[in-house]
């Protein structure tokens, strides 16, 4: 009874906290502080709320599935009326950090010119180097396993290169293959190359010896022992290179973009609208990447859990 209480007292401060800040003019913190209290209370109360649904995802079943749907919406609903209150509540400047509404319009208003640096960052340069890097990162990782003298000439200069700052190797990539997308492409192959050469060199090593002697006493080929039985084994590891590599390579082509682009990308609009002060254009593209990012990484993990399905680290996850 108490829980259903406080569950309704969560609603409705939360609902009075949405009113106060699309209704008050901005400021209003600073004119009434004691406004504040409600936004303390809707925070407090919401976190009974979160509780008690978080408490169902073991029951099962469909209210199981929409505790741990509603559970994250409700976080990041909470996260978004908080910022949005603070904001507009002690009118923080708009070079200092706009609103989310702020920068969801201007999103909005520029949807033309966000996707266009969508396609040069991401959809070119991105998937470009993720591809290559990748790929030859696994390639050159099976012909390592074979050659000991390639792990240790390889895998220390993994490690070396790996600590090389983005902006060092950003400018001489700009340098020899020219201010389009190639350039970017270049940096995210260089950055995503070795973690996925050092992943999969330490997948392909943890094979059970049990299960390689058994291969070779059914007399099995090369080809079979590595796809019936390294490969599968490689999978956790491969894959968590992947999704760290999602991630680095986004972040790789921004960075790189500052050091020369054509006028457009998303590493060019950040650094051009911080220069005149449009700052919820700057956030807006970050939402974009930010989304992208989150995408690139949830499509992974439900690939990595429809491939690796029997994996006791998938197995254990309750559903």
């Amino acid at each position: 009874m108490l829980s259903t209480i406080r569950q309704i007292a969560a609603v409705i401060l939360i609902a009075l906290q949405m009113s106060l800040v699309v209704t008050l003019e901005n400021g209003f913190y600073n004119r009434h502080m004691g406004l504040l209290a409600v936004l303390i209370m809707a925070l407090l109360l919401s976190w009974f709320l979160l509780s008690g649904l978080t408490r169902l995802s073991d029951v099962g079943g469909f209210r199981s599935r929409v505790s741990k749907l509603s559970v994250p919406l409700i976080f990041a609903f909470m996260l978004l009326l908080v910022w949005q209150s603070l904001v507009c509540g002690f009118d923080v400047p708009l070079v200092l950090l706009p609103a989310p509404t702020l920068i969801v319009t201007a999103a909005w208003h520029n949807l033309p010119l966000l996707w266009a640096d969508f396609q040069q960052t991401y959809l070119k340069a991105v998937v470009a180097g993720y591809l290559i890097g990748c790929g030859s990162g696994f390639l050159v990782a099976r012909l390592a396993v074979r050659s000991q003298f390639l792990q240790n000439g390889l895998l220390p200069f993994g490690n070396f290169m790996s600590s090389i700052p983005i902006v060092g190797i950003a400018p001489v990539m700009v340098m020899w293959f020219g201010f389009d997308w190639p350039s970017k492409a270049a940096v995210v192959v260089i950055m995503t190359f070795f973690p996925m050469l050092i992943n999969t060199v330490a997948g392909l090593q943890s094979v059970d010896p049990l299960h390689a002697d058994l291969m070779r006493t059914y007399a099995a080929k090369k080809s079979q022992i590595f796809f019936k039985n390294q490969l599968p084994q490689a999978m956790p590891f491969i894959f968590n290179a992947l999704k760290l590599n999602s991630t680095l390579a986004l972040i790789g082509a921004i960075v790189a973009e500052f050091f020369g682009t054509p006028i457009v990308g998303m590493g060019f609009r950040i650094s051009t609208e911080v220069g005149r002060m449009n700052m919820d254009m700057v956030w807006a593209t970050i939402l974009v990447a930010a989304l992208a990012g989150s995408a690139s990484y949830g499509a992974l993990s439900l690939l990595e859990r429809m491939i690796t399905f029997w994996h006791p680290s998938i197995r254990g996850v309750k559903h």
